[in-house]
This record gives structure tokens, C-alpha cells and sequence, in this order.
């Protein structure tokens, strides 16, 4: 009787059968020529590391990080808290039933909801599907982000020397939030304003709810923040001053060009006082519209 030996798959065979060593071969391979690139380019990456751009660059990142970092995270676990012990029949039994009277209501309960977008959107969401009128869900929903404890509270700890941007902010957001809203009474229709998905923790227990939409929102919320702090920095440290000073002299260009970085970056509000106070180069004024212009039309917000 003959016995036939099979021969042991090659790597690439072992790709093809589906096997898993395969792309742990590569993966290893590949780490192992990215850490001998990094020992053989060191001398230049080191000199990079240390050139005062470079420098400049990471103190601004970094200072506007930490600084923003815990306001993010505090709101993240109070609007994780609303999220999951609160119902949000709670807020279609609080606004009045004729929608001219629940706008400017709605736009004034949004100063309870801590959180960014993150935790508006659900909320807007409950409201039109409670039958709550979509231009009230609009207001609460613009209004929720931009003026709210923790986002107010971050603007004026961002804004020490400047403690009028919290009352400037505060009533700014809470004008656009409403006239958006009573815009969308006359003008806007039911099926344009539609709840959006969101991550279903439905059948979790409430902690565990909880734990799950504090992970979710973190790592939401955490990614803009550091692409937000990103550009602050390259602004502040790599973009030559000449170029800002250009667009901070001129009000109409200085208001538009940080209202189209505020849709732009996506921060969310927690965060994006800390970095509005780093644009120093520009006014209070085209700062204020960075602050506004941000929680209410970001892309963020869109792709929610």
C-alpha cells in the first residue's frame, strides 16, 4: 500500500486557502520593515522632530487637546446619562403643542442637554418621532450643542480675558437656532427632516447601555477633536503669519474664512472654544461666528 505525503502549502497558497497565518506573515514582515526604515532614517527624523516648526506645531496640538479633552469627555458621560436613564418622551411632554410657541421652547430646552451632536441628533430624532413638529425637533437639535453648560462652561474657561463670548455665544445660537426653526415652519416640509439610525443598545442592560454609548461617542467625538487640533496647530505654526493677518484685517473675509473652517473641521462643541481661542490672529467677532457657524452646519452633523 502507497502513501502519498502532501506537501506543506506556500505562503501564498495559505492565502488562497483562507488561512490566517498567511496575513499574520505579512503583517509581521511588514512591521518589521517599517521599524528598520524608522532606525535607518532616525538622524532625519530626529532633526525633524526637533526643528521649531515641528515644535511649535506639537505644543499647539497638544496644549488644545488636553485642554479640550475633558469638557468632550464630561459631556460625552452626561449625554451617555440622558441617553440611557432619561426617556425621551420626557421632552415631547415638555414643548407646547402649537408649533410658533414650541420653537423658541425647544431652542431654550436644549441648554439642559449636555453633549455635542452626538447626543442632540438622538434626541431630535425621539422628538419627530413622537410627533413633536420637525421645526420644534430643528430649534432643539441647533440650539442643544452651542449652548448647554458644558459647552458654555468650556467657552468661558477657553475665553478667560473674553467672559462676553459666553452671553455672545449663548444668545447668537439661541437666535439662528429659532429663526432656523420658525424658517423650517414655513418653509420646510416633514419628510426632510428625518430620524436618523443610530447605534441600538436596545436589549443591553443599562449599564452596560451605557458603557456602550460612552465608547461610541468618545471615539466619534474624540477624532474630530484631534483632526480640529490638528489644523489649529498648522494654522498657528506652519501657515505663514502674513497670510493670517491678511484675512484677520479684513472683517468680511476673516468672519467667512473661520465660518467655512468651522464646517470644515467638525468639531465637536465641547472642544471647538479652545480651538477658536488658539486663532488669535483673527477678532472676537469672526471667532464667535467659528462657535456658531460650527455645532449647527459642520459635516459632521450632515453625515449623522
Amino acid at each position: 500500500m502507497s502513501t502519498t505525503t502532501k506537501a506543506a502549502p506556500t505562503g501564498a497558497g495559505r492565502r488562497a486557502a483562507g488561512d490566517p497565518r498567511g496575513g499574520g506573515v505579512d503583517s509581521s514582515l511588514g512591521l518589521i520593515m517599517l521599524l528598520v526604515l524608522v532606525v535607518a532614517a532616525q538622524g532625519p527624523i530626529r532633526r525633524a522632530l526637533s526643528a521649531p516648526v515641528t515644535q511649535s506645531w506639537m505644543t499647539v496640538f497638544v496644549a488644545v487637546v488636553l485642554q479640550a479633552l475633558p469638557f468632550l469627555v464630561l459631556g460625552v458621560v452626561l449625554s451617555a446619562l440622558i441617553a440611557v436613564f432619561v426617556p425621551p418622551s420626557f421632552f415631547a411632554r415638555a414643548l407646547p403643542r402649537r408649533p410658533a410657541l414650541a420653537v423658541p421652547v425647544a431652542g431654550v430646552a436644549g441648554a439642559v442637554l449636555p453633549g455635542c451632536e452626538c447626543a442632540s441628533v438622538p434626541v431630535a430624532g425621539a422628538l419627530v418621532r413622537r410627533g413633536v413638529t420637525p421645526a420644534a425637533a430643528l430649534a432643539f437639535l441647533l440650539s442643544a450643542p452651542a449652548i448647554n453648560p458644558i459647552v458654555l462652561t468650556a467657552t468661558a474657561v477657553a475665553f478667560p480675558r473674553d467672559p462676553e463670548m459666553v452671553l455672545a455665544r449663548f444668545v447668537a445660537s439661541l437666535l439662528v437656532a429659532c429663526a432656523m426653526g420658525w424658517l423650517w415652519q414655513r418653509l420646510g416640509r416633514a419628510d426632510w427632516l428625518r430620524p436618523p439610525a443610530r447605534p441600538s443598545f436596545h436589549g443591553h442592560g443599562r449599564g452596560a447601555a451605557f458603557w456602550a454609548s460612552v465608547r461610541h461617542d468618545v471615539m466619534h467625538a474624540g477624532g474630530f477633536l484631534v483632526v480640529g487640533a490638528m489644523a489649529a496647530a498648522t494654522l498657528k505654526a506652519v501657515v505663514p503669519a502674513s497670510w493670517l493677518r491678511g484675512a484677520a484685517d479684513d472683517p468680511v473675509v476673516a468672519i467667512l474664512a473661520l465660518a467655512v473652517l468651522a464646517v470644515l473641521l467638525s468639531i465637536c462643541s465641547e472642544a471647538d472654544a479652545f480651538v477658536a481661542a488658539s486663532l488669535s490672529q483673527f477678532s472676537l467677532t469672526a471667532r464667535l461666528a467659528f462657535l456658531v457657524v460650527g455645532p449647527m452646519i459642520d459635516l459632521k452633523l450632515f453625515a449623522m
